[in-house]
């Protein structure tokens, strides 16, 4: 590890509380499909303290036990405190998802997703649409906060700032939330039309903070590339903590800088070649243990790739071949042919990461903007939004 520059600050942030869990480390891991599952959230605690959220599964999925459901919210002895993370649209089914995993003691806390922006769930009324109608989502929120108390679990919410510009929730279902009970909201400053294009809206985060005060905690999300962001959005919005998701794509260590930065050290990991090559195997051999299958595992690390040695000096016919990887043993050998003395390339592999669009007029069911209050007529149509196991 080299040291920071010197602009950062030294100060040290409160710990986070979450219901009876207290963090350390004010950072939680966004859920994201296909990424975050148990390998991976292993592979960044191993670096540094937080929250690690299982990847999102519907609340239907759940209820009717499918096997990858309950694959997603399996968790390790060694994950303490557990997270997950439920889709839904229907209170009654969001209602019985938050039972079992009560009862079943599968987790320790438990979030609830309606920050999903894919045309494929607000076409439905799900995902980051969901909250412009105020009654269903708060009838979604208040049964699953009644069922997870039973257990003493805290719930808490992830969502957007709304549909569009001209469309915006956050405000009002952050407050909802707040009455509801929940344990902490978390607010990614982009809205449905947005996607993942443009600039993150810190002020929309700071004007949530300021909305409801000291009742709840609010989480910041949107643009965190490195522990200086997190400091940043910190300090510019009065957020409690931060929600990490692309950020930390090929670098895991994001959050042992997290843990430095946020606990007023100046130090931060700058891995060279070598150090990613490690990280990367044993990402690899994480994975291979969690799907009990090594050319599965493998074969998901292929996503892995471009992230971990973005702005490192790998030729293109090796990182060609890395991403079309089989076995574990092909993989020790072609990181074996990577100059294991190249050092950390600074800027190169910093900055934005991950997925990138531009901004699009969102899907939305017929009339769906016409009226605030939830057409029950419509419950069929928002059924179809669970028809997935896990969402984007």
């Amino acid at each position: 590890m080299s040291p920071a520059p010197e602009s950062v600050s030294s100060a040290t942030v409160e710990p986070l509380r979450i219901g009876p869990i207290e963090l350390s480390s004010p950072v939680v891991l966004a859920p994201m499909a296909g990424i975050t599952n148990t390998a991976f959230r292993r592979l960044c605690r191993e670096y540094g303290a937080g929250l690690y959220v299982t990847e999102m599964v519907t609340s239907r999925a759940l209820v009717e036990r499918s096997p990858k459901s309950m694959r997603i919210i399996q968790h390790e002895p060694f994950e303490t405190p557990r997270s997950v993370q439920l889709y839904g649209v229907d209170p009654v089914t969001v209602g019985q998802a938050v039972r079992m995993i009560v009862e079943e003691d599968r987790a320790d806390h438990i979030d609830l997703n309606f920050g999903c922006p894919v045309p494929k769930v607000t076409r439905k009324g799900g995902g980051s649409a969901l909250p412009w109608k105020q009654d269903l989502f708060e009838a979604i929120v208040t049964t699953a906060v009644n069922e997870a108390d039973r257990g003493g679990i805290p719930l808490t919410v992830k969502m957007r700032k709304g549909i569009d510009k001209d469309h915006q929730t956050f405000l009002d279902a952050g407050e909802m939330a707040r009455n509801a009970g929940v344990a902490a909201v978390a607010l990614h400053g982009r809205s449905a039309a947005d996607l993942y294009s443009g600039q993150a809206d810190w002020d929309a985060i700071a004007r949530l903070k300021d909305h409801l005060g000291d009742s709840v905690p609010v989480l910041g999300n949107g643009d965190i590339f490195a522990a200086e962001d997190a400091l940043e959005m910190m300090r510019t919005t009065g957020c409690d903590g931060v929600v990490i998701g692309r950020g930390c794509q090929g670098r895991p260590w994001l959050f042992g800088d997290l843990a430095n930065a946020l606990n007023g050290s100046d130090e931060r990991f700058r891995p060279g070649l070598a150090e990613v090559a490690r990280a990367v195997y044993k990402h690899a051999e994480y994975l291979a243990e969690y799907y009990e299958d090594e050319f599965y595992g493998v074969r998901d690390l292929r996503k892995h790739i471009a992230w971990y040695f973005k702005g490192y000096p790998v030729g293109g016919d090796l990182r060609s071949q890395l991403a079309m990887v089989s076995s574990l043993e092909e993989l020790e050998g072609l990181l074996g042919r990577l100059d294991h003395d190249a050092p950390y390339p600074g800027s190169p592999a910093e900055g934005s990461r991950g997925r990138t669009t531009r901004p699009k007029k969102p899907h939305l069911p017929e009339g769906w903007l016409d009226s605030r209050i939830f057409d029950a007529s419509g419950k069929s149509l928002l059924s179809e939004a669970e028809l997935d196991i896990s969402g984007g």
